[in-house]
């Protein structure tokens, strides 16, 4: 059995995937900002330190895999705050994580959305990819718009994960992500609740080819499968998980 790490297991997609971890007999750390084994707000520099030397506290020996899922959605308000947690929070705790995981030869699994290829700022997005937090953070807020900065974020992770999957791999690290679609989570409740995007995504679900809207188990059935060895010749790659919404809107884009 395996050392596993993960960021937002506390509810929704990653507790999911924190449980099936565990039944299958795993240690699984996890960081939230409640509920977990180690409490850290990932918005903040700060943040992101106590949790990347907890985990290498807890698990000196490596990991043979990291999940990052902490993630909130675009009703979250400022902006910048989407861009903080979803891209920064991700990225800087993979790269100071990917030595314990490669010690193991083990595995990554980023979170990115089915909304990342949806349109965002290129100006955000060059930003995010050139790990510049504070300019990045400032034309999020700049636009205003969470839903760009949360599609922007994720397709800022993406294009990482894809940018650094070769070398990863050769560090013996296979990196790839999930593109979840519109899901039953804490965080999708809290945006149907919103007065400005709830009509908007309830909508949205209720355009979802095969008639239903995703719940967290079956995003933890791909994510804990590309962690297994079956999925040993898979790196790099972007897994749609959205009842067939990709397929609709992008039928020509594979």
């Amino acid at each position: 059995m395996g050392t596993y790490a993960m960021t937002g297991g506390a509810t929704g997609i990653g507790a999911a995937v924190k449980e099936q971890l565990r039944e299958a007999g795993h240690e699984v750390i996890v960081v939230d900002v409640k509920d977990a084994d180690i409490l850290a707000d990932l918005a903040t520099p700060e943040g992101r330190r106590t949790a990347i030397d907890a985990i290498r506290e807890r698990a000196p020996e490596g990991l043979e895999g990291f999940i990052p899922c902490a993630g909130v959605g675009p009703s979250v308000s400022p902006p910048s705050k989407i861009t903080r947690i979803n891209y920064f929070g991700t990225v800087e705790l993979v790269e100071a994580l990917e030595p314990l995981v490669a010690r193991k030869r083990g595995c990554m699994v980023l979170l990115s959305s089915n909304s990342a290829p949806m349109g965002s700022d290129a100006r955000y997005v060059d930003a995010c990819l050139a790990g510049d937090e504070e300019a990045a953070t400032a034309r999020a807020d700049e636009i205003g718009d969470g839903q760009n900065a949360y599609g922007g974020s994720k397709l800022a992770v993406t294009r990482w994960m894809r940018r650094h999957s070769t070398a990863y791999a050769k560090d013996g690290v296979r990196m790839n992500a999930v593109a979840p679609g519109i899901t039953r989570t804490p965080l999708t409740e809290h945006v149907m609740a919103d007065e400005k995007l709830g009509a908007a995504i309830r909508s949205f679900g209720e355009s979802v080819p095969t008639g239903q809207i995703g719940v967290p188990r079956q995003l933890a059935n791909v994510i804990t499968f590309l962690l297994s060895p079956a999925a040993d010749f898979m790196c790099g790659s972007v897994v749609f998980v959205d009842g067939g919404h990709d397929a609709m809107l992008r039928p020509d884009d594979f």
